[in-house]
């Protein structure tokens, strides 16, 4: 399993501006996500279609702020920093770099 962890991210979007915090870890064989928007109250995702390709997870995530739409998302991991990508509804491409926290 790859990017088991703490990691955080700034996002910068038109509709929201803070740290995003995600939490990776290994439930029985399956991994398992918790977001988080540090300091806010962030809707629930649920996510799903979790595959491997090297260092890179890709999922697609689902949340109340979105209903009936599926979000595209990926993250490639190299040491203690993450890149990734997620395409927002209404929004398009979001990019975030972000790093280990524990």
């Amino acid at each position: 399993m790859i990017g088991l962890g703490i990691w955080e991210a700034s996002i910068n979007t038109m509709l929201f501006r803070g740290t995003g915090r995600v939490t990776i870890s290994d439930r029985n064989g399956e991994y398992d996500f918790k977001l988080e928007i540090v300091g806010e109250n962030a809707p629930e995702f649920k996510i799903s279609e979790v595959t491997e390709s090297g260092n890179t997870l890709r999922a697609v995530a689902e949340c109340d702020m979105f209903k009936g739409k599926k979000i595209p998302v990926s993250a490639t991991f190299e040491g203690d920093t993450v890149t990734g990508t997620a395409t927002l509804p209404l929004i398009g491409n979001i990019k975030v770099r972000g790093h280990r926290v524990s």
